[in-house]
């Protein structure tokens, strides 16, 4: 076990490793000499829920977006009116979706002791859903809702009853489209009843942080202590495009630990990564898994006050 008052000199990018998948075994074996016997935390984005059926806006190949700010929720009901309702649709496809294979392989890595936490930046939920115990919502979580004027909390579910009941033809696929940037095309904007707060009839937004709006200060100092406490970085499905990942890949950087990449394209963390796997989440999270599992629960029954820990 190494100290984690004197972390492990990081590989440079000189000695980066590259894969087509996560079959490509040089690749896999250089991410494993690398995790093995180290205290892991973990940044996640997008590309990690791609299997359980949410699309990747700012993936390979996504179409370019355009996505409302705060300052354009705040300013407009007719803004507020477009974003419930795409809220709304997609909600319904977060609401219906599983944590898949790489959210489970990281959920068993917090079990054996490999794992000292998971700082996402998604906002379904799915790590919880999977059984992490230890997570960061970075961005925050679509299943609440708040309050702006009073900070009354309401779970999504009710508030999505009321939205429905309001305007019960937003359940019709005919009335309400999911365009391919994420955007969604209302045909009677109009119409739309916005949710108010049942408390003191103040505006609601989803718990979710906006463009436009800083990650709360609490929160990020919660995340930035997971990798403080770590021995090695590992980042899965982010292209590192988001200003939050980028500042605690510079935490570990500074620190020195080496950070693996798991991602399918490039990322703006590539040149400082030890390791980059360009392959999907779930198989190399899976094989990661199968490899790092084993070994830390031997370490552990050997030694009971060390192991991965």
């Amino acid at each position: 076990m190494t100290d984690p008052a004197t972390p492990p000199a990081a590989a440079g990018p000189a000695g980066s490793a590259r894969a087509s998948s996560a079959a490509d075994g040089d690749a896999l074996e250089a991410a494993v000499e690398v995790l093995a016997g180290r205290r892991v935390a973990v940044l996640t984005g997008a590309g990690i829920s791609t299997d359980s059926g949410i699309p990747d806006y700012r993936g390979a190949g996504a179409p370019p977006r355009n996505p409302m700010t705060f300052q354009q929720f705040l300013s407009s009901e007719r803004y507020r009116k477009r974003y419930w309702a795409g809220s709304h649709v997609g909600w319904k496809t977060f609401r219906a979706s599983a944590p898949n294979g790489g959210h489970r392989a990281l959920a068993e890595l917090e079990r054996a002791g490999v794992v000292n936490g998971v700082v996402t930046q998604n906002v379904d939920a799915l790590h919880e859903r999977a059984g992490s115990r230890r997570v960061v919502d970075l961005h925050g979580t679509v299943d609440r809702v708040l309050c702006l004027t009073c900070g009354q909390s309401f779970a999504r579910d009710t508030v999505a009853a009321r939205l429905a009941g309001d305007n019960p033809w937003i359940d019709e696929p005919e009335s309400v489209r999911l365009a391919p940037d994420g955007d969604v095309e209302v045909d009677d904007i109009d119409a739309f009843v916005v949710p108010a707060c049942t408390v003191c009839g103040g505006m609601l937004k989803p718990d979710v942080v906006f463009f436009g709006e800083f990650v709360p200060v609490e929160r990020f100092a919660e995340a930035r202590s997971l990798v403080v406490g770590a021995e090695a970085l590992l980042v899965v499905g982010s292209s590192l495009v988001v200003n939050s990942g980028i500042r605690l890949l510079d935490q570990a950087t500074r620190r020195r630990l080496p950070v693996v990449i798991v991602n399918r394209g490039e990322t703006k963390g590539d040149s400082r990564a030890a390791v980059k796997i360009d392959a999907g989440t779930t198989e190399t999270l899976t094989a990661l898994a199968e490899r790092l599992v084993p070994a830390a629960r031997t370490a552990a029954a050997t030694d009971p006050a060390g192991g991965a820990r």
